[in-house]
């Protein structure tokens, strides 16, 4: 299984490929892909940025499905809403090209990858390093995704299993409306 995690953000979205056979889980290949050269305004020039880029990863990469996180209300409604755009167009590149799409929220990447719910940015970085024992620390951005194919890779079985045993549906190829429900019901 190869799964492509995607930490969204309008400024900059992190990307991380992961393949897992068994319990291993080896490094494919991560970074950014960013908009920061926008006018801010350009809201749509920067929605189809991310789009288009997200796009040629899967492409380059071919992975048999993708987790991104979660995004919650943040301290600026606006700001969140932004987000939530680009979030969004993340996960349509996703589906239009038909890979089961799994969401996990911040907390449970941090508890997944360091142990603990708390975890800072340095802490999400030396871990990722460590379990897919890269040569150096990755970028932020990048050690977020990362973060969050190394969680698919340990909680995306059970969670299917979970999901399906509840009639959800679980992470599927069934389609968006059956990844968004799986999603939706941790």
């Amino acid at each position: 299984m190869r799964i492509l995690g995607i930490d969204p953000g309008l400024r900059t979205t992190g990307f991380g490929v992961v393949d897992v056979h068994g319990a291993d889980v080896s490094y494919v290949a991560s970074g950014t892909i960013s908009t920061q050269h926008l006018d801010t305004r350009a809201l749509p020039e920067r929605l189809k940025v991310l789009f288009d880029g997200i796009s040629e990863v899967v492409q380059r990469y071919q992975p048999t499905c993708a987790s991104i996180e979660i995004v919650f209300v943040n301290v600026n409604p606006q700001s969140t809403l932004l987000l939530g755009q680009a979030r969004g167009a993340l996960i349509t590149a996703l589906v239009t090209q038909n890979l089961p799409v799994a969401e996990y929220t911040a907390l449970q990447m941090k508890q997944a990858v360091a142990g603990h719910g708390q975890a800072q940015k340095a802490q999400i970085q030396e871990m990722v390093k460590r379990l897919l024992a890269l040569p150096g620390l990755p970028g932020p951005d990048a050690a977020d995704a990362l973060g969050l194919a190394i969680t698919h890779a340990h909680a995306g079985k059970a969670m299917a299993r979970l999901a399906a045993a509840d009639g959800l549906g679980g992470v599927s190829k069934m389609g968006a409306k059956a990844s968004y429900r799986a999603g939706r019901s941790r």
